[in-house]
């Protein structure tokens, strides 16, 4: 399958996704979402595929934001159809089934920041740049940012971002929680790697198991998230790999994952 806005490759269990507009700086046209909501329905239905990595191509930018030339001519309904399709796609990303660890190297600002927010961890280069910047163009961000962004860092957090359009360095992001690490903009590609290879090393059923129970179980009362890690761990202790890896840890030997 080829694409026109980015970059897909798949190795070892690990598919990288790289945004490849470097002239916009990755800026997320309508092109772009098309091709992103390709690529994952993709990397969804490939069971081999077991983490992604997201990125934009070069150290300049991650996604610098929406393309504001489609932003010009937009009315309330074309608008609102606009941050709709948005939302859509960055949903698939979240709901995908499996970690995507987006790797931020540069600006993530407006639709950028949120299209990280989508992912299920965020790794910065020590150069990364993030913000919501929409009031600055007399709007709110439209594809998620103004409800990830407060689930991430907390209400008071988020709304200074949000309302004073204020772009913060990958320091501050680390700080309030916007992103999980920081490291040398050279080491940002193996940094995801690394943690892509320890994830692909885990049992498979009991990885996704674990992005499961806490997507599901944060949407709830406590009382019915313990009901519903209660039934995962359950349904895991009926799988080949649970019989697996506890074999393999009482006769000290590595294991031999299925992923049934």
């Amino acid at each position: 399958m080829s694409y026109e806005t980015l970059l897909c490759v798949i190795e070892q269990g690990v598919a990288t996704v790289t945004l490849n507009r470097p002239k916009v700086l990755h800026a997320l046209n309508t092109q772009a979402f098309d091709e992103l909501e390709r690529v994952f329905l993709a990397l969804t239905s490939q069971d081999e595929v077991r983490v992604i990595l997201l990125t934009g191509a070069g150290e300049k930018a991650f996604a610098a934001g929406t393309d504001i030339k489609e932003l010009v001519g937009t009315n309330p309904v074309t608008g609102e159809i606009k941050a709709r399709r948005g939302q859509s796609v960055l949903r698939l990303i979240e709901n995908c089934g499996k970690p995507v660890i987006a790797l931020i190297n540069g600006f993530a600002l407006g639709g950028g920041c949120e299209l990280a927010l989508a992912c299920t961890l965020r790794i910065a280069s020590e150069t990364a740049k993030l913000g919501q910047p929409e009031v600055k163009l007399g709007l709110i961000p439209g594809y998620g940012g103004s409800q990830r962004l407060p689930r991430l860092v907390g209400q008071s957090a988020a709304l200074k971002l949000l309302m004073t359009g204020e772009i913060i360095g990958a320091a501050e992001a680390l700080h309030i929680g916007l992103v999980d690490e920081v490291v040398l903009a050279s080491h940002l590609l193996a940094r995801g790697e690394e943690l892509a290879r320890m994830m692909v090393a885990v049992a498979p059923l009991a990885m996704t198991a674990c992005l499961e129970a806490v997507r599901r179980g944060s949407h709830v009362e406590l009382e019915d998230a313990l009901d519903i890690e209660a039934e995962i761990f359950g349904r895991l202790c009926g799988t080949n790999d649970k019989t697996e890896g506890t074999a393999a840890f009482l006769e000290k030997r590595s294991p031999n994952w299925t992923g049934q």
